[in-house]
């Protein structure tokens, strides 16, 4: 497709060409329109989990394409992901890299909105986001710290790049702790930042820098009337404690997050042949739901794995269902699950990081969903009755 499709949104006029593609491009992503007047329109994922429910195995098999395009590079690496949408595509696309190349040094990391104890963080912003700060910790133990701070190679991973702000200002940000950074390379599903502004990613950037994606084009975007602007999807207090987990990657891992084997057996089991089942996933808490989901796919159940956003997107488009409810943080921000309905699924399995609460029983209460209160990777408690506070 080299011809430019114009789509008319709510919000405004997307004018976009697409240059190459490994997929149908329909078949990765659709559009939508966000309650954003920063940026009034959304490149609609269909396979990183997110916005729209996907066959866990069609997820790895962009993870390991992704991961398979990162260049030979020097060592250590270490891989970014981007809060809240690319984190679980992040770290599915270092865990293949690491199968593909095993016995090399490289530390995963991701990006977050919320502060873990005491650790210190680094600041940088996503202009265009509805919840712009977001921060990146210092990994407390000492190995990880001494990987961060002697990578040679910054692999950052987003679902798409129409910009490439938040990458440069998330170098920025990491080179100012490790000025012996040498490259940089950007990973991923889509970019549309179009070819001249991608070959000048490394005059931007200061170093050399590569960009892969199984899609990629240019587009321009002219604004309409200004949409109906989304509730605040950020409500930051430094000293306040969301109940995030630092064990699952805010703190950095330098391996593949284990499997809950154990789980996934028995959850099976329990699941009648031909149900369908969905696997959701919380807010930056992603990869974890992707990893119960792939394995309960793998024992041959139906499967499909999402998760919840505090993005408000409006139903248009490529969104088609929209629920609301509060977020299970506790930041007083809404939170939204896209493209399900509440009969659709026989089977909720709803992965949390945070301590049960209220937000968790309404939204289980919705899809008469079953809570899964992952303490570590592999130690999951079910929820049976939401503790009253």
């Amino acid at each position: 497709m080299n011809n430019p499709a114009i789509i008319e949104l709510p919000t405004g006029r997307l004018e976009l060409t697409i240059t190459d593609s490994q997929y149908p491009s329909d078949e990765l992503l659709g559009f939508a329109a966000r309650a954003n007047a920063k940026r009034g329109f959304l490149f609609l994922s269909k396979v990183l989990g997110k916005h729209w429910p996907v066959k866990p195995s069609l997820m790895r098999e962009i993870h390991t394409r992704i991961a398979a395009s990162v260049p030979e590079v020097a060592g250590p690496v270490v891989f970014i992901a981007m809060a809240e949408t690319a984190v679980g595509l992040g770290q599915g696309v270092f865990e293949a890299w690491l199968l593909a190349n095993p016995g090399r040094e490289a530390l995963f990391i991701h990006t977050t909105r919320y502060h873990v104890g005491g650790v210190d963080t680094i600041e940088f912003e996503e202009a265009h986001s509805h919840a712009p700060r977001q921060f990146l910790h210092m990994p407390p133990d000492a190995h990880k710290k001494e990987l961060l701070l002697r990578a040679k190679t910054l692999v950052m991973v987003d679902d798409e790049a129409s910009t490439g702000n938040t990458f440069l200002n998330l170098s920025h940000a990491v080179r100012s702790l490790n000025p012996g950074v040498e490259r940089v390379h950007l990973a991923a599903i889509a970019n549309f930042m179009g070819k001249e502004a991608t070959a000048a990613l490394s005059q931007r950037f200061g170093v050399p820098v590569t960009m892969s994606a199984p899609l990629n084009g240019e587009y321009q975007f002219i604004a309409g009337e200004a949409p109906t602007e989304g509730p605040p999807a950020q409500r930051f207090d430094a000293t306040a404690d969301r109940g995030a987990s630092s064990a699952f990657g805010r703190f950095g891992m330098e391996r593949a997050m284990a499997i809950p084997e154990g789980l996934a057996a028995r959850l099976a089991e329990q699941v009648p042949a031909g149900d369908k089942v969905l696997v959701l996933g919380t807010g930056e808490f992603m990869h974890a739901s992707f990893l119960l989901g792939a394995q309960l796919e793998q024992r041959g159940l139906d499967v499909k794995v999402q998760s919840t956003t505090r993005s408000p997107i409006l139903k248009w488009g490529a969104v088609s269902e929209a629920l609301a409810f509060q977020d299970n943080y506790g930041e007083g921000v809404t939170n939204f699950l896209y493209n399900v309905s509440p009969d659709q699924y026989d089977h909720v399995f709803i992965c949390h990081e945070t301590a049960p609460n209220q937000a968790l029983s309404d939204l289980a209460d919705v899809f008469d969903a079953r809570l899964l209160h992952f303490i570590t990777e592999t130690h999951v408690e079910e929820v049976s009755e939401i503790p009253v506070r």
